[in-house]
């Protein structure tokens, strides 16, 4: 399947702004899927709406976006580095237009490995605000852990990002070519619906497969605990502890935020490639 070929800049742009827009969206869910995934012994929150409806009646409304001005900060390089390494690899693993399912694999691979270096401090400042609630855990994080800090929990988000980019890209490239022609070597183009659809269905089904990668990375970055919960010692003695006080369901802790999160996201990173904001505005400036 030949692929649309788009300038950087314009991939860097499109990933930025859909990542900003799908943020803003979906993060009073992402804040409920941190705080759900972070319970250990007594049960604070009994789902996601409780979670929600509580954090509003005990920290307002802009409660519910704790760590959204980092994340908002710091999505922008995120999403551009995911989306635009994808395709780059996409284009250079391409063979005469088409591309293999071993290929399309790898480069989803490329682009989850790259997207780390920004990933895990986003994530690891992001989780502080989320669950401690204190808008200054960004400062003495960075004063009493320094850059290295911002690292904490490198190799789990690596251990979640690859695989989700592994599983998601391919998936929404074969759903999003479902039904469509080919002219010659090149994929006729899918209408909006379907790649938004497309990025949404690919989206909730990566993010359901690594929720429990997801909940050991949570658990490895976040700093403040409760009364009576663990600390760990890294990705094994994580996943050990996790394990033997509670259960293998514990896994799934927040997995229907996170599809909640990750379908719109996507979706919206996929519509705005489609509607090509990147290349307008790029023509605009020039």
């Amino acid at each position: 399947m030949a692929e649309k070929q788009v300038s950087l800049p314009a991939k860097l742009i499109n990933g930025g702004v859909a990542g900003l827009v799908g943020v803003t969206c979906v993060f009073p869910i992402d804040l409920a899927k941190t705080r759900l995934q972070n319970q250990q012994g007594v049960q604070v929150y009994e789902g996601m709406l409780d979670c929600l409806s509580k954090t509003v009646r005990s920290e307002g409304y802009f409660g519910c976006y704790r760590g959204a001005a980092v994340n908002l900060t710091l999505v922008t390089p995120e999403k551009a580095i995911k989306l635009a390494a994808n395709d780059i690899f996409r284009q250079k693993l391409s063979r005469d237009g088409h591309l293999p399912l071993w290929g399309e694999v790898l480069a989803g691979c490329g682009a989850g490995t790259c997207q780390v270096v920004v990933t895990t401090p986003m994530e690891m400042l992001k989780i502080q605000l989320q669950d401690a609630g204190r808008l200054a855990a960004q400062r003495p994080l960075l004063k009493t852990k320094g850059l290295a800090g911002l690292y904490r929990g490198a190799g789990a988000t690596l251990m979640r990002d690859v695989p989700f980019s592994m599983i998601y890209f391919p998936l929404f490239a074969n759903l999003n070519a479902l039904g469509r022609e080919k002219l010659g070597d090149v994929q006729a183009r899918a209408p909006f619906w379907q790649s938004f659809m497309a990025g949404c269905g690919a989206g909730s089904v990566a993010a359901v497969a690594v929720t429990p990668l997801d909940v050991i990375k949570t658990r490895l970055q976040t700093l403040q605990k409760g009364a009576g919960e663990d600390t760990y010692k890294g990705i094994v003695d994580c996943t050990q502890r996790i394990m033997m006080r509670e259960g293998p369901s514990a896994f799934l802790k927040g997995a229907t935020c996170r599809a909640l999160v990750i379908a719109p996201l996507f979706g919206i990173a996929q519509g705005v490639y489609f509607l090509g904001v990147g290349e307008t505005l790029l023509d605009l400036l020039g």
